[in-house]
C-alpha cells in the first residue's frame, strides 16, 4: 500500500489524483482511482471509496463517508458526519446541453449535518438536504428535504422522520418519539421534528 501524501496527515492511494489547492484534513484516506479536483476543502477523517470524483471547489466537512462511484459536482457542501452511499450522484445544472456552456449557472446544494443519501439516489440540484433526513436507496430529490424526514421513491416523497442514530421514529398523539437505539426523545410541532428537552 503506497503512503503517498501521509507526511502532510491525510492517506491517498496511489492511484488517486489530488490536483493542486485543494485542502485535505488529517486522517483522511482517498482511495483506488479517486480524483480530488482542485480547490477543494475536504475535512477531518473522512473517507472517500474508489472511483469517486470531487469537483473544483466542493466542500465536505468532517468525518464525511463517501462511497465508491460517488459524484459530488461544483456547487455542493456537505457539513460533518454526512454518509453518501455507493454510486449517488449530485447535479449542478437543472437544464443540461452539451453545446451549451452553463459552467456560471451552477445550482447550489446544501447537505446538513448527519445526513444519510442513500445508494443509487441522485439529488437534483438547488435542493437542500436537512440535519440527519434520510434518503433512500434509488430516490430521486427534486425538492428541499427536512431535518430527520425520511424520503423515498421516484420524484421522492417523505414517508416518515429518523433519529440522529438512524431509526424509524413513531410520534404519538402529543407527538412524543423517542430512539429505540440511544432513547434520545423528539417532539413533532407544526410539521418539524427537533430534540426534546426536559
Amino acid at each position: 500500500m503506497d503512503t503517498k501524501k501521509e507526511e502532510v496527515g491525510y492517506f491517498a492511494h496511489e492511484t488517486a489524483v489530488v490536483d493542486e489547492g485543494s485542502q485535505i484534513g488529517s486522517g483522511t484516506k482517498i482511495w483506488h482511482f479517486s480524483h480530488i479536483m482542485s480547490d477543494c476543502i475536504i475535512g477531518e477523517k473522512c473517507n472517500i471509496g474508489q472511483n469517486v470524483v470531487v469537483s473544483p471547489e466542493v466542500v465536505l466537512g468532517k468525518n464525511v463517508k463517501v462511497q465508491n462511484n460517488v459524484s459530488i459536482y461544483t456547487g455542493v457542501t456537505c457539513e460533518e458526519d454526512v454518509f453518501l452511499g455507493p454510486s449517488m450522484v449530485f447535479t449542478n445544472v437543472i437544464n443540461p446541453r452539451s453545446a451549451v456552456n452553463r459552467r456560471g449557472q451552477y445550482a447550489k446544494t446544501h447537505v446538513g449535518k448527519g445526513a444519510t443519501i442513500g445508494a443509487n439516489a441522485t439529488i437534483v440540484c438547488g435542493h437542500n438536504i436537512g440535519a440527519y433526513a434520510f434518503i433512500g436507496a434509488g430516490a430521486v430529490v427534486t425538492k428541499e428535504v427536512p431535518a430527520y424526514a425520511l424520503v423515498v421513491g421516484n420524484p421522492s416523497r417523505q414517508i416518515g422522520w429518523m433519529s440522529e442514530h438512524g431509526h424509524r421514529l413513531k410520534f404519538d398523539e402529543a407527538g412524543m418519539a423517542s430512539c429505540s437505539e440511544s432513547g434520545i426523545v423528539y417532539k413533532l410541532e407544526n410539521g418539524k421534528v427537533n430534540k426534546f428537552n426536559d
